[in-house]
């Protein structure tokens, strides 16, 4: 394509990647009630069916990552995306709760979590001066995709069921992930490219000797990698409540269930403009300083939804933490790259993601189980928004990099 830069393709790649992926896995807030009828379970039951999808994404990228470091991303993504399709169309046969857990939990934790590491490590790889724009873009796939997965989702169910609404996505995801693996390229210095898209002379194309940066033993030796990792996954304790339980809430205040299930895809109305707008202003301001101050800003947002009553007031909530999630998850990839460089990026960048696992499992049931025991999330949200706050002021005293 003549005048397009191929680091944007990839880009593209990636969004599809994560819309894909995360649309199937942010469409649960729309099967919450209706599994919870069909199998008579509580909160922090049907709870635990998204955070052991999310608990095995975020922490089979440590497997992932190093993987696609190995073999090229394309394969990898390739048995992600297929991964996520099955599991999907699996879901529909259950006849438990557990069933969905297995089918859904392990076929959405295993699918996005060999597609979501290898995508984006991958488009670091592209790009230099841009890198933030860059994984912005990337994973805005993840912000549209959880504004249109739960809506879309919802008007499914209501015309074939919950069951037919799984095939569906589960096909749909099949037939875009197929497109968005056939996209990628593993590297610019594989098409003759450096980062940003200046080219090379054909004599140089390939790489003299890997990228430059720390490689992975040495960088999980280093204090800095694990103030981080602490960081993300106290931040991450609190990011995935609201996409779990801001629809039951709503309901609780009188709200219907489609104004339930909407209030979720407001979060992705703002996470998509987080990841647009803020990864290219944070490549002016400072990627750590912004990350630090987005989690800062998550905190601020969860102890504004405590005391947010009606519609409006629960969508300013979701809208602003949407951005200010959007932006953490367009930051933490083009910070990592930042501080320890791109040697074994996607190896890093999974590992790192193992804290993100624990608090997507820790965060999403224990706010469940407290409100199946007190019959209210005040007490969960008070520890999710501390938790960001410490996380925003360990990031703030990171350095910038280690990799001079």
């Amino acid at each position: 394509m003549p005048g397009i830069f191929y680091g944007w393709v990839v880009v593209a790649a990636a969004f599809l990647v994560m819309f894909t992926g995360f649309g199937a896995a942010y469409s649960f807030p729309a099967f919450f009630d209706p599994l919870s009828r069909e199998f008579g379970a509580s909160r922090a039951t049907v709870s635990l069916v998204f955070s052991a999808a999310g608990f095995l994404y975020f922490a089979l990228g440590a497997i992932s990552g190093r993987l696609a470091d190995r073999i090229g991303p394309r394969p990898v993504v390739g048995f992600g995306m297929a991964c996520t399709g099955a599991g999907m169309i699996a879901a529909s046969f259950a006849d438990s709760l557990a069933a969905i857990v297995i089918f859904y939990g392990i076929g959405i934790g295993v699918g996005v979590g060999f597609s979501y590491v290898p995508a984006i490590g991958t488009v670091q790889r592209w790009f230099l001066a841009k890198r933030g724009q860059a994984s912005g873009w990337a994973v805005a796939g993840i912000g549209i995709g959880t504004m249109a997965a739960p809506p879309v989702a919802a008007y499914a169910i209501e015309v074939f069921g919950w069951r037919g609404a799984y095939v569906g996505f589960g096909i749909a995801t099949l037939l875009l992930g197929a497109l968005a693996t056939l996209l990628l390229r593993a590297s610019p210095a594989s098409m003759g490219l450096q980062p940003d898209g200046a080219a090379l002379p054909a004599a140089t194309a390939a790489p003299s000797g890997p990228p430059p940066g720390l490689e992975l033993g040495t960088v999980l030796r280093h204090p800095v990698f694990w103030l981080l990792y602490l960081a993300c996954g106290l931040n991450c304790i609190g990011t995935f409540v609201p996409f779990v339980h801001l629809a039951p809430a709503a309901m609780d205040q009188g709200l219907s269930r489609g104004e339930g299930v909407w209030l979720v895809g407001l979060i992705g109305v703002g996470s998509t403009l987080g990841r647009f707008v803020l990864g290219g202003l944070a490549d002016r301001l400072g990627r750590g300083r912004s990350l630090g101050l987005l989690m800062l800003c998550s905190g601020i947002a969860l102890l504004y939804w405590n005391f947010a009553q009606g519609f409006a007031a629960l969508a300013v909530f979701a809208l602003a933490f949407g951005l200010f999630y959007g932006g953490f998850v367009a930051l933490v990839p083009a910070f990592t790259a930042d501080l320890f460089g791109l040697r074994a990026m996607s190896a890093v960048l999974g590992v790192l993601y193992t804290s993100v696992a624990f608090g997507t499992l820790l965060g999403p049931t224990l706010a469940g189980w407290v409100f199946d025991t007190t019959g209210s999330y005040t007490w969960p949200i008070l520890i999710c928004a501390a938790g960001c706050v410490v996380a925003a002021g360990m990031v703030l005293k990171l350095p910038h990099s280690l990799n001079r």
